[in-house]
């Protein structure tokens, strides 16, 4: 009776200790690999979405960061390193990034945030309410503005007729935003009466050579194709540039006219970002993306640099400003 008794208290000392150091034991938490173009961290817009939905990082979600570091030529290498590490979901920023995420793997959940343009013709997926593979997201849409930008040009410049597309150099990855961005461009530009010059960058060292080229080839507008993600730290840069060739320009990114570039148009990205947390949340809640429909941007809003305007020698039509959600004086 001894005995039994002994081997049961040691029995019951066992499964305690078990069940304690079980206990102490931090649970397993879903880790996000976020890939950017350019940045130290995550964007502050799509933590805060995870906050919100009551994700705190270390706590019960972990983010494994990679950045190209504003080379596109390592988009495939940074995809491939958080494949690698079996993330539970991985986010990216760019219609390339992405396009390298998918190359990398077809099982793990990608959630594109707010630049990417046109998802579906460059085969990220099958239609954007029924995405159909491991993509789903958000779309900026900046790929059909091409139209609208020329419209805001002309009004401003009326005599427009000759429009470089300064865009970066894409290779590997197929068809590319940009590439799709002219092509549809080129339709609005035939019945504007414009040109389209599209002028390519392989990185900060073109800036000057795509300048000199836009003189010699007489532009009298200018559409950037270069987003935040990568060329952010160059757009003040770019735009000093801009107006030292008198040069109208417009670009989606309202970052461009803060950094003195004349015309902004599209979508808030810290909206678009914060959007995307809702889907890596509903990913990890047991959603597939093939189910989750994209979404595109439904308001889109006008920034104008009228100092900008001024040091180039431009009058802005009233009719403009009107339009205008923003203006920096």
């Amino acid at each position: 009776m001894k005995k039994n008794f002994l081997l049961l208290l040691v029995a019951a000392l066992f499964l305690t200790i078990a069940d304690s150091a079980h206990a102490q034991q931090p649970g397993k938490i879903p880790w996000i690999g976020y890939l950017a173009g350019i940045g130290a961290g995550p964007s502050p817009a799509f933590i805060a979405g995870l906050r919100d939905l009551g994700y705190v990082e270390g706590k019960n979600i972990g983010i494994v960061y990679r950045t190209a570091e504003g080379d596109s030529g390592r988009y495939a290498d940074i995809a491939a390193e958080v494949v690698r590490l079996q993330v539970d979901i991985i986010v990216a920023d760019s219609s390339g990034i992405v396009l390298a995420a998918k190359k990398a793997t077809n099982t793990i959940p990608i959630v594109m945030t707010s630049l990417v343009t046109d998802p579906v013709q460059i085969g990220l997926v099958a239609s954007l309410a029924r995405p159909g593979g491991n993509v789903t997201g958000l779309t900026n849409v900046a790929g059909e503005l091409g139209g609208k930008f020329l419209e805001l040009l002309k009004e401003v410049v009326p005599k427009l007729n000759r429009v470089a597309i300064l865009r970066p150099r894409t290779a590997g990855l197929g068809v590319s935003a940009d590439d799709v961005f002219v092509k549809e461009t080129e339709v609005p530009a035939r019945a504007l009466g414009v040109q389209l010059i599209p002028v390519v960058v392989r990185g900060e060292d073109d800036f000057e050579g795509a300048f000199r080229s836009m003189t010699k080839e007489r532009v009298n507008g200018l559409i950037i194709r270069l987003f935040p993600n990568t060329y952010s730290v160059s757009f003040k840069r770019v735009a000093d540039m801009t107006m030292k060739s008198h040069l109208p320009s417009i670009s989606s990114q309202f970052a461009w006219t803060d950094a003195g570039g004349l015309m902004s148009f599209g979508a808030d990205l810290n909206i678009m970002y914060r959007r995307a947390a809702t889907y890596v949340d509903k990913i990890l809640k047991g959603a597939k993306p093939a189910d989750l429909p994209v979404e595109a941007p439904t308001k889109f809003e006008l920034r104008i640099n009228l100092k900008t305007a001024k040091q180039i020698g431009l009058a802005i039509p009233q009719s403009v400003l009107f339009k205008a959600d923003k203006v920096i004086k």
